[in-house]
């Protein structure tokens, strides 16, 4: 589990078809006491890290990522010198500043439009009637694992508003228009959505 707070933004050495797919990812982060085992949210998929090496002024993690991880999210669009939000899972007693991320994504929503507001950039994402249900204004959702606060949302589209800090410290200043992103939504809306259909 996540908070979809980012630590640091990786970036793709490598990302190739083995046996299953093979993700190699270097971070600045010195990842204190994540082994072997330990679970990454690599821009909202959780994934299990393999392999660990430390470098004198880096970290290389390796994961193995399975097909239907690539059917499920973004990562089939991953290439090399791609950067992606990496968030270390919830330890007993971490402040929990988001809202908690599983690291399931439900859908690869579209980008439609990024509009500057002032300082800000205002995102306007395409959405299925599958996890519009979920979604409601001033509701939480994650974006590339990234926890965001929705504004509105007018049928199929949701728009949510980037303030300077996340737009500068995540991966989501290289969205453009027609951009695929992990998007899922808030657990406790889908339990709550759920409950209310009994």
């Amino acid at each position: 589990m996540f908070t979809g707070i980012i630590e640091d933004q990786g970036i793709v050495k490598t990302f190739k078809k083995l046996k299953d797919y093979q993700l190699v990812v270097s971070s600045k982060n010195k990842f204190k006491g994540i082994k072997k085992g330990s679970s990454i949210c690599c821009d909202g998929v959780c994934l299990t890290v393999h392999t660990i090496k430390r470098l004198s002024n880096k970290t290389e993690l390796s994961f193995d990522v399975s097909q239907e991880t690539v059917n499920c999210s973004n990562m089939g669009d991953l290439k090399s010198n791609y950067k992606i939000n990496l968030e270390r899972s919830l330890r007993l007693g971490d402040e929990i500043s988001g809202h908690f991320v599983f690291g399931h994504v439900d859908e690869t929503a579209i980008i439609s439009k990024i509009s500057p507001v002032d300082d800000s950039h205002l995102l306007c994402i395409k959405v299925s009637s599958k996890v519009s249900k979920f979604l409601v204004k001033k509701g939480s959702v994650a974006i590339n694992g990234v926890s965001l606060t929705i504004n509105d949302v007018k049928k199929s589209q949701i728009f949510i508003n980037i303030i300077p800090f996340t737009w500068k410290y995540t991966n989501l200043r290289f969205l453009k228009p027609g951009s695929r992103i992990n998007l899922e939504v808030d657990m406790l809306a889908r339990y709550v959505t759920k409950n209310l259909k009994k």
